[in-house]
């Protein structure tokens, strides 16, 4: 099928239609649609947007316990962590909402060098990361696409020590088919991609100008992607923007054409909600501001929606905030974070993309996810071995993946304790490990240990 044939269905009137039906609802319907989700199939749209208009306490403590029920028996208690790496804030389009945008004279504009990556990248694996996502402006310098091909070349060349970058996973701007090609080449995870708002009228509203301002441009690109065997793809909204019960009802809709066309829908789904960015009235002022039971509930509902899908929750959020998703579906979070180009060296957020929520260093958030009895998982083994895409459904759907992502969290969270973690985090881990050895079955135990001893007797980078 070739690329430019390929188009999204957004059904505007349709979404609205289902919303509006489903304002009409009792507290035995919504019992019926928390049964069908906890047998882990996903929900209709219908469902979902029944499941919106909780606002009984009771019932809703039933939607947030569910969707607890439901990540705990895919995913367990891992989270997965990572740091977002911002190689330029250079950028040719007019987003409203964001301080890279071309226009905004009070951004201090920058695009780091391969050698000023290198040492970002050097930073970052000394503080004990694994996986980076790559973060660029939608501009690049004189080399154009090549910057980003070198950059990424670059990060894996880095080695610290006992430490090295494993997957490298990138969000930069939709590409041509023989691009993404190219991407796909590079040895790259996940291709991470937002559409921000799923509304026609509003995202012509806040992309003035820029190839951005191309509303189906954007939307087809992981079409693009998968044409190009990139099968892992990474959605999101940019919650704020528009009213989020039509956004979470169109992302299911982006959803279905992915898996309807391809075989197998987004790998991850990004939630981020507007936050104050420099030069930007919309970022302070949401068009459509999410409170904080909402944007709970919508992590819940995309849980329930759509099961076997990884939820990541960034840095723009606060630790408390972040805490409070874990138990509802989220299992990916960034930690330690800077969104400016250079910002790992300096230790600064001048020229930044958007105000962060949680300032705390990468060890602080491992060891308040350990007391939480969660499992840091800084593990890449699924793409080393090919676990992407529907091959990665097909482990995860039967709830088989967890008998690999178990060990392989447990030995890359031992080789961050013994590398990188201070003494208090170092302690809070040893105890949660032994704790969660003492709750596997024996199989899952026996190959466990045997990872975590191998850890302790020097080997790195071990995995099932």
């Amino acid at each position: 099928m070739a690329s430019q044939q390929l188009t999204v269905p957004i059904d505007e009137q349709a979404i609205w239609e289902t919303l509006s039906a489903a304002k009409r609802h009792g507290a035995s319907q919504v019992r019926e649609i928390l049964a069908k989700a906890d047998e882990l199939h996903g929900l209709a749209p219908a469902d979902v947007a029944v499941l919106m208009n909780v606002s009984d306490p009771e019932l809703l403590s039933a939607v947030f316990t569910t969707a607890r029920g439901v990540k705990e028996r895919i995913y367990g208690r891992r989270l997965v962590l990572f740091a977002p790496l911002y190689i330029s804030n250079m950028c040719s389009n007019e987003c409203l909402y964001c301080a890279f945008r071309a226009r905004n004279t009070a951004l201090k504009r920058r695009a780091l060098s391969q050698d000023e990556i290198a040492r970002e990248t050097r930073i970052l694996i000394d503080q004990g990361h694994k996986r980076i996502l790559l973060v660029a402006g939608e501009s690049y310098p004189q080399e154009g696409f090549g910057y980003i091909l070198k950059a990424i070349e670059t990060i894996y060349a880095v080695k610290s020590g006992r430490g090295e970058i494993r997957r490298v996973n990138v969000n930069i701007a939709p590409l041509e088919l023989d691009e993404f090609h190219a991407l796909k080449a590079a040895k790259i995870g996940t291709y991470q991609l937002f559409q921000e708002t799923y509304h026609r009228e509003t995202y012509a509203q806040v992309h003035t100008a820029g190839r951005k301002r191309d509303y189906d441009w954007r939307i087809t690109a992981m079409d693009r992607a998968q044409e190009a065997h990139i099968d892992d793809v990474g959605i999101g909204v940019l919650f704020g923007l528009f009213d989020w019960r039509f956004e979470i009802l169109a992302l299911l809709s982006h959803i279905r054409h992915l898996e309807q066309t391809w075989g197998v829908g987004p790998h991850t789904i990004s939630m981020p909600r507007l936050e104050p960015a420099i030069g930007s009235e919309i970022a302070a002022h949401p068009p459509h501001p999410v409170s904080d039971v909402d944007f709970r509930k919508i992590v819940a509902l995309l849980r329930l929606s759509v099961p076997y899908t990884g939820l990541i929750m960034s840095t723009r959020e606060t630790a408390n905030i972040r805490r409070e998703t874990f138990a509802l579906g989220v299992s990916q979070i960034s930690a330690g974070s800077r969104t400016n180009p250079g910002g790992y060296s300096t230790d600064e957020e001048e020229g930044s993309q958007f105000q962060l929520g949680d300032h705390r260093p990468l060890d602080e958030v491992v060891g308040d996810i350990a007391e939480l009895g969660y499992i840091p998982s800084f593990c890449t083994a699924c793409y080393r071995l090919g676990r992407t895409g529907q091959d990665f459904m097909e482990l995860a759907k039967p709830g088989e993946i967890k008998s690999h992502c178990d060990p392989n969290a447990l030995s890359t969270f031992m080789e961050y304790l013994i590398d990188y973690a201070s003494p208090q985090t170092k302690n809070a881990g040893e105890k949660l490990i032994a704790a969660t050895l003492g709750r596997m079955g024996e199989k899952e135990r026996r190959v466990s240990e045997s990872l975590i001893a191998q850890v302790r007797s020097g080997k790195r980078d071990v995995y099932v």
